[in-house]
């Protein structure tokens, strides 16, 4: 399934904290028939669905995936084992429904669309949205990815794609050769995480590969000091990453859950947090990703993942394995039956 995409500013404010409403939450879900607590962290889930959503009866029906698709100018750096063609390809494959992201969102019942946000070549296909900040960006290892004002356009993109539509819940993935590199030195900036713990093998180096993307990154990180988030996202970031921070945000605003997935979307998310404090209430982080560097990143935001399956692959396919937890989070508050309809009795 696609998705058509048009364009519309974020419609509310992000959640504020309401007591009142989250003694109802609590009590709601204490009144369940089960023991305190007894479903754990989807407890936790579900009353945070239930703030975000301004209500004790949240609703999770329906969840669609983005993914921004873009080019990166330091992967001439030789920082990948695939070549840059292989961005353009995967893009393809995912319009002709053959990736495992069209895979899963067939098999989950989620709406999927791709967005080029600045291929190195384009491409004329009727179900693309087009959203190109240009043929790739820069080497950041040598100059900055983007300018500022592409970064801006990026923003204000991915913020408009973020509310559009009616959606309960928004994944959002990517595909670009060396954007591993990009959110590796996003993160660093924006984190202060040292390169040697976040840089990984992406697409699959070698050792001696790994030690090379390493050097490289070092380099460019070096290049520039301490840097505001929007700066470093313009030094160091992709069009992809950009462009899927300002959907964070924008859906964030329009009080849709935001699945986060692996390592690339938490670079995302850690400068849409930076950019627009208080988006992070609609974070829901899916996965621990295999990627070297992701548990260091979560571990920096405090993010707690759902999910541990080894993957390493993006394209928001470890959001789209979360999002049936998610749904069966609100349908606990929204389907169980209390003690009191069930005549079930409490604790004494």
């Amino acid at each position: 399934m696609t998705l058509s995409a048009t364009t519309s500013e974020p419609s509310s404010a992000p959640v504020t904290p309401d007591p009142a409403l989250d003694d109802a939450i609590r009590a709601v879900i204490d009144g369940k028939t089960k023991p305190l607590g007894a479903l754990g962290r989807i407890e936790t889930l579900a009353a945070r669905l239930a703030r975000l959503q301004g209500t004790t009866a949240p609703r999770m029906e329906r969840c669609t995936l983005t993914i921004f698709a873009a080019d990166h100018g330091i992967a001439a750096e030789g920082v990948s084992a695939f070549p840059q063609e292989v961005t353009v390809q995967m893009a393809l494959n995912f319009l002709a429904g053959g990736a495992a992201a069209n895979v899963f969102a067939r098999t989950l019942g989620v709406q999927l669309r791709v967005v080029d946000a600045g291929m190195a070549e384009p491409v004329d296909h009727p179900a693309l949205v087009q959203r190109r900040m240009g043929p790739g960006t820069a080497n950041s290892a040598v100059a900055p990815a983007m300018s500022p004002e592409t970064l801006a356009e990026a923003l204000a993109s991915g913020r408009a794609l973020g509310a559009d539509g009616d959606a309960d819940a928004c994944a959002f993935g990517e595909m670009g050769i060396a954007n591993t590199s990009a959110a590796t030195l996003v993160i660093h900036k924006l984190s202060g995480l040292p390169i040697a713990t976040l840089t990984g093998r992406g697409t699959g180096l070698d050792d001696a590969g790994l030690s090379a993307k390493r050097a490289v990154l070092e380099r460019a990180a070096a290049r520039t000091g301490a840097l505001p988030p929007e700066a470093a996202l313009a030094e160091y970031g992709g069009f992809e990453i950009a462009m899927m921070a300002g959907a964070m945000i924008g859906a964030a605003q329009a009080r849709r859950a935001v699945i986060v997935d692996g390592f690339i979307a938490t670079a995302a998310a850690m400068a849409a947090q930076a950019i627009a404090p208080g988006c992070e209430a609609a974070f829901v982080f899916a996965h621990r990703s295999d990627e070297a560097g992701h548990a260091a990143a979560l571990e920096h935001l405090g993010a707690r993942p759902l999910l541990d399956l080894n993957l390493r692959l993006g394209e928001g396919t470890g959001a789209l394995l979360a999002w049936p937890l998610l749904r069966a989070a609100a349908a606990m508050m929204t389907d169980m039956a209390s003690f009191e309809s069930a005549g079930v009795a409490g604790k004494t």
